[in-house]
């Protein structure tokens, strides 16, 4: 969702820009344009090749452009954005998800497509726990809640205990291992529709072994904090989940006075700290699921900092 995000960001020259899921760098290089040569681009990744490729491809199409580019998650952007010596930012932009290099690469483990380990870490230097450990040592009870809560999984507790009845004859290690027990528990005629049948399983594990949802509750009020008067937050989420914390939390910063309407004046304090300008998700265009049909479920949700100061 390119040119929505660069619409509703609307870098302009001089300002900061902050992609906090910097991946592939193809919408932080297509913003440093418009920033450069006087604005700055910061890029956050927990991903070495993530990073090393972004440098590359910015010295490549923006040398002009001054950047930097920080390892770690946008669960300690505070920290994050002090290193960057930066007092405040303009833009901040949270494409979610796995990112395109990961499912393209089987030895990371995030594809039901290639056999390869169990592992699903976006930082595997930092990150121990690996979905392996998830599929052999969680509960049957656990699993199934995982799958239904982070997967919206129906045949939650099904996969669960074939899970479970697999690992007691031998650990389940491989992508494609863990596939076959899905298909399994999946009733054929659902089998037929809706995707692959292992999608929602292995969005669940990817959630839970990243801990993504408390990410990025942390990393979107960080953002808020930091975003300058007038800065604009955009958040790209591809599933339900990630939708209704990015919603939720523009809601609750969007929200003023909560005193009762006869009250003669306010004494809840409260005012609205961002504007929210998405009041339903954005969606990508047709075209754009024709060349990218990874594109079909993302959600699009906008805020703008407001100036409290001014109020």
């Amino acid at each position: 969702m390119l040119d929505e995000v660069i619409r509703e960001l609307g870098p302009k020259q001089g300002e900061v820009v902050c992609d906090c899921t910097l991946g592939g760098a193809g919408h932080s290089v297509e913003l440093a344009k418009l920033v450069a040569p006087d604005g700055l681009s910061i890029g956050i990744d927990q991903d070495d090749m993530a990073l090393e490729a972004a440098a590359a491809r910015f010295e490549r199409e923006v040398p002009q452009a001054e950047r930097k580019l920080l390892k770690g998650n946008f669960e300690a952007l505070d920290e994050l954005l002090v290193q960057a010596e930066v007092p405040g930012v303009d833009c901040f932009l949270f494409d979610l998800g796995v990112s395109s290099p990961q499912l393209d690469i089987p030895e990371r483990g995030f594809s039901y497509h290639e056999d390869a380990p169990l592992d699903m870490r976006m930082n595997p230097g930092e990150h121990t726990l690996t979905a392996a450990e998830v599929i052999n040592q969680y509960s049957e009870a656990d699993l199934t809640r995982i799958l239904r809560v982070y997967g919206d999984e129906r045949n939650a507790a099904r996969i669960a205990r074939l899970v479970v009845r697999a690992r007691e004859k031998a650990p389940i290690e491989t992508t494609l291992q863990l596939v076959e027990i899905v298909k399994a528990a999946i009733p054929a005629a659902q089998r037929r529709h809706g995707g692959h049948p292992a999608r929602k399983a292995f969005q669940a594990l990817r959630i839970e072994v990243n801990h993504e949802l408390d990410a990025l509750q942390q990393g979107l009020n960080a953002a808020i904090r930091w975003a300058n008067p007038g800065g604009r937050i955009c958040v790209i989420s591809y599933h339900s989940l990630e939708d209704r914390i990015v919603k939720h939390v523009f809601t609750e910063m969007s929200r003023g006075c909560t005193c009762p309407p006869d009250f003669p004046v306010c004494v809840c304090g409260n005012v609205p700290i961002v504007e929210v300008r998405t009041r339903k998700p954005m969606t990508a265009s047709d075209e754009e699921v024709r060349l990218n049909p990874r594109a079909r479920s993302a959600l699009m949700r906008v805020a703008v900092k407001l100036d409290t100061a001014s109020a």
